[in-house]
């Protein structure tokens, strides 16, 4: 079978499934330290310490942050746990 003819095998019905594409938003609050606030970062999301610092500050300044993109299914665990460290985040369709 060469590679065309793989390419074009039917997909057993999953040809109209739309995968969106869903955003993890952090959002200001002032009871928090930035430490805290990186550290749930770097563990939650596996971000960089870098990364985790540019985040934080920009949802200090700007008011919120996208901190992860995914699908619903696999953000819902990630909010859930920044929900218990009683950190803000919210889950919205990327438009």
């Amino acid at each position: 079978m060469t590679f065309r003819e793989i390419k074009r095998k039917p997909s057993h019905g999953h040809e109209n499934e739309v995968c969106e594409e869903y955003l993890l938003i952090l959002h200001n609050d002032d009871v928090h330290s930035f430490d805290y606030v990186i550290a749930s970062l770097i563990e939650l999301c596996e971000h960089s310490r870098e990364q985790a610092v540019q985040c934080t500050y920009i949802a200090h300044h700007k008011g919120s942050c996208d901190i992860r993109k995914g699908e619903f299914k696999e953000l819902k665990p990630i909010k859930d746990a920044f929900t218990e460290r009683e950190l803000i985040t919210t889950i919205e369709l990327q438009a």
